[in-house]
């Protein structure tokens, strides 16, 4: 298992990013969190197979019909956190 942590920024506050985030890290299976954050951009951690983080975060890369994601920044996460499902923050 390995768990990365994303900021993800453009117009990803208010188009419904979180929701889809949720829905499509419980389709690859990943577990973790995701939340917006002052400066408009949106945060996750996500754990799971390196396999299905690949597919998880492209899916963040291209975000819901009405976003428009500028960036994706990927760094390793060194949070003690375990997580047994993805959670809305």
């Amino acid at each position: 298992m390995k768990t990365v942590h994303l900021t993800i920024s453009g117009r990803v506050q208010g188009v419904y990013f979180r929701a889809f985030t949720q829905k499509q890290a419980i389709k690859h299976q990943v577990t973790g969190f995701v939340r917006n954050k002052p400066d408009g951009s949106v945060e996750v951690i996500a754990r799971a197979t390196p396999c299905q983080l690949e597919a998880f975060i492209s899916c963040c890369h291209k975000g819901p019909i009405l976003a428009s994601v500028k960036d994706v920044l990927v760094n390793k996460s060194i949070s003690a956190e375990t997580f047994t499902h993805f959670e809305i923050r």
